[in-house]
Order: C-alpha cells, then sequence, then structure tokens
C-alpha cells in the first residue's frame, strides 16, 4: 500500500490554511453567486440554487469566524 511510506503526524503539526485567503475566495464567490441571479434566464429554480449555495457559503464563513474568535478553533 502507498499510505504505508508516509511518516504519522498529528493535527498541530500540519500547516495552518490561510484563513485571510478562505474569507476572501467565500465572499468573492459569494459574490459572483448574488450576480448571476440577475440575468436573461425565467426559471426561479437557478435563483433558489445560487442563493442556497450563497447563504451557505456564508454560514460557514460566519461560523468559523466566531468560533475562531471565540477561542473554539485556531
Amino acid at each position: 500500500m502507498a499510505g504505508h511510506d508516509e511518516p504519522v503526524t498529528s493535527p498541530d503539526q500540519r500547516k495552518p490554511t490561510n484563513r485571510k485567503l478562505a474569507y476572501t475566495v467565500g465572499i468573492a464567490a459569494i459574490i459572483t453567486m448574488v450576480a448571476y441571479l440577475y440575468g436573461n434566464h425565467e426559471g426561479r429554480v437557478e435563483d433558489l440554487w445560487l442563493g442556497g449555495f450563497a447563504i451557505v457559503i456564508a454560514l460557514a464563513i460566519i461560523t468559523d469566524w466566531v468560533m475562531v474568535r471565540n477561542g473554539l478553533r485556531e
């Protein structure tokens, strides 16, 4: 198996993700999805999906920000 050659590491030894970059990309995705709502389509199904995904991304960003602020996550 290929996984046997990798060393065992704990989560604190891994390189952390760039939180500022993740927030920026998430906000850019939300803005893009909201911009897609204004177009030349006639159906509402696309609007509901885009709005739903934008809300899910926003909730993920807000939840992570609150957890970091309260010290529940590094």
